[in-house]
């Protein structure tokens, strides 16, 4: 029987080698915890923590726009037949834009003006009718006054004949008779007359009625066929143009957007975490490039579009001058007033809202790595929230490589 032996183990290498990796191990921790290092003073920027109140505010972005904007539509159906201006151009209210042709409009302003001209004339005619009959009406009274006069005067004729026994009594009843006949008739005859002027009084006034409709129609005719000259209405400049010449356009269809250039509103978009920590009114200061312009916020909307929020503040100061609609702009807006605030100006390399390892000057003129948390950014002030207080001397300049050590020694 043939019995095989495990080859015998080189202890002796096993024990070097794990004695490499310990010591490989403790070097590269001895190395990484090393406790100090040197570093020229030269390479060293230093700022002092600063305590004391501090206004946060939270920097946003937008652009100037038109506080007053005007959509110019078709007043009717037509084409456009003439264009004047194009966007861009500064206009005035009286500024004709474009010109829409529509000859079935202007047929109608002329068959109105007609139909208009021809009420006013049967309107003159209807009023000579009318006089002719009030003419009648008078001439018929007339005749019944003298009759009456007649009647009169033969009733006193035959009074004073009965006196005289020379008339009888029945010539004097006849004579009375005919009198009151005369004086009722009068008396119809002037209601009837009454009557027709008050009838005659309705009658023009139903005409008069008829040809102010006809009017409001001439007129409203008249003012879409102006209205095909599209003017600006407003005093600004001419923002947007939808139509090409020659094109036809449908009653009500968008022509084009006019804006005011001197009465301006800044739209912002503010960040959405502080957007519920600004109030309505909060200060604001707009950077054009060629100045600053003091704002007021007006209105905050409620919606979230990647991660900000659109808000508008009205202007306080006069404009600066390349201040125009759509010029892009930066802003600082008032968030709130935080008291007692740690805080350093801004370098490069600290972040807002971060915890970063920072090296500080301790008592003994060493550099001490801590963690500092940093919280918002405020017109170039970056607040410390932890790992600091005030007084302490932090470096600025960039020493990232030397983070591996905990402490630095600070040599000329």
């Amino acid at each position: 029987m043939k019995i095989e032996l495990a080859p015998k183990r080189d202890t002796k290498k096993i024990i070097a080698f794990c004695s490499f990796i310990v010591l490989l191990g403790y070097a590269g921790f001895a190395l990484s915890s090393k406790a100090t290092k040197d570093v020229s003073a030269s390479q060293l920027r230093f700022q002092t923590v600063k305590q004391s109140h501090l206004d946060i505010y939270t920097t946003a972005y937008g652009e100037l726009s038109s506080a007053k904007e005007r959509l110019l539509t078709a007043p009717a159906q037509g084409k456009v037949s003439e264009i004047l201006v194009r966007p861009g151009t500064k206009i005035l209210p009286e500024t004709v834009i474009l010109t829409l042709a529509n000859p079935r409009l202007e047929q109608e302003v002329n068959a109105a003006k007609g139909q208009l001209a021809q009420q006013l004339a049967q309107r003159e005619a209807f009023k000579f009718e009318q006089q002719s009959e009030r003419l009648n009406y008078q001439g018929r009274i007339a005749d019944i006054e003298a009759d009456i006069e007649r009647a009169e005067l033969e009733l006193s004729v035959n009074e004073d004949l009965l006196n005289l026994g020379v008339s009888s009594k029945i010539e004097l009843q006849r004579a009375k008779l005919s009198v009151k006949q005369e004086s009722k008739k009068l008396e119809f005859e002037k209601k009837k007359f009454d009557q027709f002027v008050e009838m005659q009084s309705y009658q023009l006034t139903q005409r008069d009625i008829t040809i102010e409709q006809q009017q409001a129609q001439v007129a409203l005719l008249e003012q879409q066929l102006d209205d095909m000259k599209v003017k600006a209405g407003i005093s600004g400049s001419l923002q947007n143009l939808s139509v090409e010449l020659g094109q036809s356009v449908q009653l009500g269809q968008s022509l084009a957007k006019v804006g005011s250039d001197e009465a301006l509103i800044a739209r912002l978009r503010l960040p959405q975490n502080q957007a519920d920590q600004i109030d309505i009114n909060a200060p604001v200061i707009i950077d054009t490039q060629k100045g600053y312009i003091k704002a007021h916020i007006n209105r905050i909307e409620s919606v979230v579009s990647n991660g900000t929020v659109l808000a508008e503040a009205i202007l306080d100061d006069a404009l600066t001058s390349n201040a125009r609609p759509a010029l892009s702009i930066s802003a600082q807006v008032f968030v709130k007033h935080q008291q007692n605030t740690l805080h350093i100006e801004q370098t490069p390399g600290l972040r807002p809202r971060s915890k970063q390892a920072i090296f500080v000057r301790n008592a003994n003129n060493q550099l001490q790595q801590k963690q500092v948390t940093f919280g918002e950014l405020s017109k170039g002030q970056l607040t410390i929230t932890d790992g600091l207080i005030s007084g302490d001397e932090l470096v600025t300049s960039d020493i990232n490589k030397l983070l591996s050590y905990q402490k630095l020694n600070i040599v000329d």
